[in-house]
């Protein structure tokens, strides 16, 4: 990953101070897919919150490993299992919705881990904001086993966050940062007949991918653009996002058509992100980018941020650094040796590391833990 892990750090919005008095019921929604080296960590990070008025609502997707079995395991009265043949990501949080009965609800993927405050900062963010629908947070990586790499995925604006800078730069980040207000996810519901039923929809399925999804997007950018509901993020990591080793430069290409297509409905529905369309691609190129960088494949990284910076020149005068690097890191791992690579790279990710928690302390945020002090 090198140097394009070095964030453009600035400077970062500190925590507003939360009324916790109010006591909303939370519904949980946990797509569960082949997920059985992870799941129970995911529940018992769930279980292990301060925030205790809660149910989990545990969509089993139709999978073939042994998911089912582990999750039948907790016995906890607040966790539900609902069955359903296979329909993907979107499909399972949309099922998930429906069977929901909290007053804000969230989403967790079966692989993620939450630290233990996470519910508790939301829902006194929302008690105190009646104005946000989606209350996000920092996120921090994780590896596989659960590790943390050190780095986090902090966007560089918590609010005032409009429709473009949603679609151009997803500051919610991933499903699991979220948790939604249901008069916002009411807001943007709307019928469809998929399978033979109409039925109640919020994440798009018509825009599924195999082996991609970027609906999640198009949902936040939908709630932006159409409703009067705000996006607002907490300064502190929150949320444990779990970064898998491996994979394909294929899987990264089609991980941009998912997104692509999202780019395109939205600016079809709403004309007045037209003029973003070519920066948000832009964007998501060099994200493309990135990817190849730790996949190590330098061909396609160098290819990616030549049609990145094609579409738009846009991303150099709104990040010069983090579009200059990932130029640069690009064209490194496709002529430097590898070992001389891998050292930089090492180097890249002490730095950044640093940096961040250099900021976290700076501004006295939350310190991610590690993974042995949630308690699981």
């Amino acid at each position: 990953m090198l140097l394009i892990l070095i964030i453009d750090f600035m400077t970062l919005p500190t925590s507003s101070s939360f009324d916790s008095s109010r006591s909303k019921l939370v519904s949980i929604v946990v797509p569960v897919y082949n997920a059985e080296q992870y799941v129970a960590e995911t529940l018992k990070s769930v279980l292990a919150q301060t925030y205790q008025n809660f149910e989990v609502i545990i969509v089993d997707d139709g999978g073939t490993d042994r998911s089912l079995e582990i999750c039948r395991q907790f016995t906890d009265p607040r966790i539900k299992i609902i069955h359903q043949s296979n329909r993907g990501l979107p499909g399972a949080r949309n099922t998930g919705i429906r069977h929901a009965q909290g007053d804000y609800v969230t989403l967790l993927d079966a692989d993620d881990l939450w630290v233990p405050e996470k519910l508790e900062k939301h829902v006194a963010h929302l008690n105190a904001s009646p104005k946000v629908g989606i209350s996000f947070s920092y996120s921090a990586f994780i590896d596989d086993n659960g590790k943390p790499s050190g780095l986090h995925q902090m966007p560089r604006k918590l609010k005032n966050i409009t429709a473009a800078y949603v679609l151009c730069r997803n500051p919610v980040g991933n499903g699991s940062s979220a948790v939604i207000r249901r008069e916002t996810l009411k807001s943007i519901e709307f019928q469809d007949n998929l399978y033979g039923i109409e039925e109640s929809f919020y994440f798009d399925e018509r825009l599924r991918f195999e082996k991609a999804d970027a609906t999640d997007l198009e949902c936040w950018t939908r709630i932006a653009a159409t409703t009067p509901w705000h996006l607002e993020g907490i300064a502190e990591s929150l949320t444990l996002y779990r970064i898998h080793a491996g994979g394909l430069s294929a899987n990264a290409l089609i991980q941009y058509q998912a997104i692509e297509r999202v780019i395109e409905k939205s600016c079809a529905a709403t004309p007045e992100l037209n003029r973003y369309k070519n920066l948000a691609k832009a964007y998501y190129l060099r994200y493309v980018a990135r990817r190849a960088v730790t996949l190590r494949d330098g061909e396609l990284a160098v290819t990616m941020m030549h049609r990145s910076l094609s579409q738009s020149l846009g991303i150099l005068l709104e990040e010069p650094q983090r579009t200059l690097v990932t130029l640069g890191a690009a064209y490194l791992l496709k002529f430097t040796p590898r070992p001389l690579y891998t050292k930089l790279e090492q180097l890249a990710l002490k730095i950044t590391s640093y940096f961040q928690e250099q900021k976290f302390q700076t501004q006295s945020l939350f310190k991610v833990p590690r993974i042995g002090s949630l308690g699981i």
